[in-house]
């Protein structure tokens, strides 16, 4: 594969694991979050830092950067015990833009100027070329849908569908409906926080304008695709919304308007998404069952 292929491939397994980490909160949960991209700069920040100024290798520093976003996304569960619904997406949204607004404006974290020379990543003596990086991110990927899908299996999984579906008869049969909310932030700022570092260290430097309010919706719109609130759905929604705008590269003065209308087509004629309940994956499943029961 050309260096190119390999760097789309990187590209989208962080694309897929950023679209896991959403899923949890507003798949899962049901708190819609528009400012996921808060999540990612906190993760891809902390691995630069640690990288760039404490000498943190490429391990340390990503392990480092998933618990310090986890906490931050923590502190805005809190927040969503005090607003809902149209409050939490604006606030969200809100959290989104200070964030970027700190890390535009303030030297410590390299202003406007960024981090850059980030190291290449290395596991050991071994340096991580973008072959082996592009493996090594589709992996996690990979490992993180297995690790949503525990969940959504465990008895955190069905608090969250029962918060989801209504909180106030959840909490009305004892579901302590707002420590859940906070675990779901803080499980998503985990993913997030991963998915940061790897990004910073397939970008080699982070800037502030990476993780604009943009990203948050491009991150939802991944989701709504591919099918909201599952595992499937977050990563071919991830897959296909990365691959089709290089595909229609050379339809440059085109590409964004027909990138647009295959949102509009898809979710006009698949509302649950690629994946989702009625989606082409649920249709190709349907089709198979008889034919397995008839055998």
């Amino acid at each position: 594969m050309s260096q190119y292929v390999l760097s789309v491939i990187a590209s989208g397994g962080v694309w897929a694991i950023l679209t896991l980490s959403l899923n949890l909160i507003t798949g899962y949960a049901g708190q819609v979050s528009l400012g996921q991209a808060a999540f990612f700069a906190i993760g891809a920040y902390a691995a630069a830092m640690l990288s760039t100024r404490t000498g943190f290798g490429f391990v340390p520093a990503v392990l480092a950067a998933m618990p310090i976003t986890g906490v931050a996304a923590a502190a805005l569960g809190l927040l969503a015990l005090r607003v809902k619904d149209d409050f939490l997406v604006f606030a969200t949204i809100g959290v989104n833009f200070i964030v970027v607004a700190i890390l535009q404006y303030t030297d410590a974290f390299g202003g406007a100027q960024g981090i850059v020379a980030i190291p290449l990543p290395a596991i050991g003596p071994v340096t991580l070329q973008i072959g082996a990086y592009a493996g090594l991110v589709v992996a996690l990927a990979l490992l993180a849908g297995f690790a949503s899908r525990w969940v959504e299996r465990s008895w955190l999984g069905y608090g969250f569908a029962a918060v989801r579906q209504d909180e106030l008869a959840a909490r009305t049969i004892g579901v302590p409906a707002a420590q859940l909310k906070v675990v779901a932030f803080a499980l998503a700022g985990l993913l997030a926080g991963l998915a940061g570092a790897l990004y910073a260290y397939f970008l080699g430097n982070v800037f502030p304008q990476n993780f604009a309010f943009v990203i948050s919706i491009q991150v939802m719109a991944m989701l709504v695709l591919g099918g909201l609130g599952t595992v499937p759905g977050a990563i071919v929604g991830a897959a296909v919304l990365t691959a089709l705008p290089e595909i229609l590269r050379p339809l440059a003065d085109y590409r964004y308007t027909i990138f647009g209308l295959v949102l509009v087509i898809t979710v006009s004629f698949l509302p649950g998404g690629i994946m989702g309940h009625g989606g082409l994956g649920d249709r190709a499943l349907g089709r198979l069952r008889p034919r397995r029961a008839a055998t």
